[in-house]
């Protein structure tokens, strides 16, 4: 299976653009953050990891800033660009016109990375559709003063609608495009799950096993063809449910992780998004750890989070599921998981 289409390549050269693309690096608008975006090349200027934290306490910020820094480490980067979002107001300890906020919190974040031998190339701050640079000492950089960030619609906004990300308000948002259905249209479900399930161990008993995997596959193959962009083909609560039940065959799982390669993957991302809201119980933990994994490879790492949290809630000790929840957790790189795929499912499923 061929990989998907190249990334499109953004070019954000002004500290500005950079902060106004944080909605579009992250899959929502961050709020209260600490951002960290690693980076690559000669000079510095291929983006590469974004993460992001909630601003700790301080208490317990020393320990938090060094696992984002390890967490970075993944990423190799050469260099990192610190954003604090924060709405807080300049800090005053005196007659004068005051400090930009969570500075102290900043020096403890340049620390963790310097001990990680990462060096901090710039460190701004977002507030109020305006950036500063907390290493900036001219009359722009004032605290009552800041830069506007850039109107009109950014190359990264074109973009993120041409490859199919949608940006949410915020992550709670994010998590409710992947929360279970409400009660009558999980109880209808509930049903098509118990009647598809049924049939399908008629089937196995009078088929075998294989052979109602094949079908199993063919039918996943199908939704994803009706999920491309112009067909419009939506899947009813029966088709849910046996791919739900298709899922669970770990061999048709696994095939199923190809596809998060291949030029169908925005199309298997809609279709494993739709099992993950209305497969109830357990059998959303497939769906939804494919979720994580197509997001994760095409660069989504928040909708990758969220649709992991969705897994185990639905069964917090799915295997598939743990280990990708370490994974993550470790920052592994999209491009590595593209080459653990490749290597688990071999050249010749691959090409299925």
């Amino acid at each position: 299976m061929p990989d998907a289409d190249p990334p499109f390549t953004v070019h954000l050269s002004d500290p500005g653009e950079v902060a106004a693309a944080l909605p579009h690096l992250l899959g929502y608008a961050p709020r209260e953050s600490l951002v960290a975006v690693s980076l690559h090349g000669p000079g510095g200027r291929r983006f590469g990891l974004t993460a992001r934290i909630d601003l700790p306490p301080a208490a317990h910020a020393r320990p938090v800033l060094r696992g984002l820094a390890r967490s970075m480490l993944t990423d190799r980067p050469a260099a990192v660009l610190l954003l604090m979002v924060s709405e807080q107001d300049d800090e005053h300890g005196g007659p004068g016109p005051g400090e930009l906020p969570h500075r102290s919190l900043l020096g403890e974040a340049v620390l963790a990375f310097t001990a990680a031998e990462v060096p901090v190339r710039q460190v701004l701050l977002v507030r109020g559709g305006r950036w500063w640079s907390y290493d900036c000492g001219g009359a722009c950089c004032l605290p009552g003063a800041g830069t506007p960030l850039p109107g009109g619609t950014s190359p990264l906004a074109v973009a993120s609608v041409v490859s199919g990300q949608v940006v949410e308000a915020d992550r709670a948002e994010l998590a409710r495009r992947v929360a279970p259905v409400g009660f009558l249209a999980a109880a209808g479900m509930a049903r098509a799950c118990d009647e598809v399930g049924d049939q399908l161990a008629r089937r196995t008993a009078e088929l075998g096993w294989d052979a109602v995997a094949e079908e199993s596959w063919a039918a996943v193959l199908a939704a994803v063809a009706g999920a491309a962009p112009g067909v419009g083909a939506g899947l009813s609560d029966r088709d849910v449910a046996r791919l739900a039940w298709a899922l669970r065959d770990v061999d048709v799982r696994d095939r199923a992780l190809t596809l998060a390669l291949g030029r169908s993957a925005d199309a298997a991302e809609a279709v494993w998004a739709d099992l993950t809201r209305r497969a109830p119980g357990s059998l959303a933990a497939a769906p939804a750890t494919l979720l994580a994994v197509t997001a994760w490879v095409r660069g989504n790492g928040s909708l990758a989070n969220v649709a992991l949290e969705r897994a185990l809630a639905s069964e917090p000790t799915y295997t598939f599921a743990v280990l990708l929840r370490a994974a993550l957790d470790a920052c592994l790189p999209p491009a590595e998981v593209r080459r653990l795929i490749r290597d688990a499912c071999g050249p010749s499923r691959a090409r299925r």
